[in-house]
């Protein structure tokens, strides 16, 4: 019968799991917001290109959604590649989750007051290199443990 060992520090890394809930809370939040400001009737995903030309909301609306569409497109690489790479290394995959959060809340607010064409230039790149750690890390924790027959 195999057992499992829960490494020190996990707690961390369930902190840091809900740090990305919390942001998803906000990103629907401002998300709401400029919905609101725009106009934008449920279940209208994006304003269209006409109503982007007619209201600055409706373009930050738009913007807001998208960042929002893309934390949800990579959250489930994060919580998986979070959960692996815990499994050797707790507080470093917790870091890495917590970080990609904070690039993520950097990121929306770029994307909303700079645009689409600058979106990247607050916080993408950040995330970009937390996302790389988690999944660098996970692969070696995997190969780690196939290794050792676990």
């Amino acid at each position: 019968m195999s057992v499992i060992v829960v490494p020190q520090g996990l707690s961390y890394v369930a902190g840091s799991l809900l740090t990305t809930a919390l942001l998803l809370a906000g990103q629907s939040t401002v998300v709401s917001k400029y919905r609101k400001a725009a106009g934008i009737e449920y279940p209208q995903a994006y304003a269209e290109v006409n109503e982007v030309k007619a209201s600055k909301d409706a373009l930050k609306f738009n913007c807001a959604q998208r960042a929002h569409q893309n934390t949800l497109e990579y959250l489930p690489i994060i919580h998986t590649t979070t959960l692996i790479s815990a499994l050797k290394f707790p507080k470093f995959a917790a870091l890495a989750c917590a970080i990609w959060s904070v690039s993520r809340v950097l990121y929306t607010f770029g994307y909303v007051s700079v645009g689409p064409a600058q979106r990247n230039s607050r916080g993408g790149g950040l995330g970009s290199l937390a996302t790389l750690t988690l999944i660098v890390t996970s692969l070696y924790t995997a190969g780690s443990l196939i290794a050792a027959g676990v």
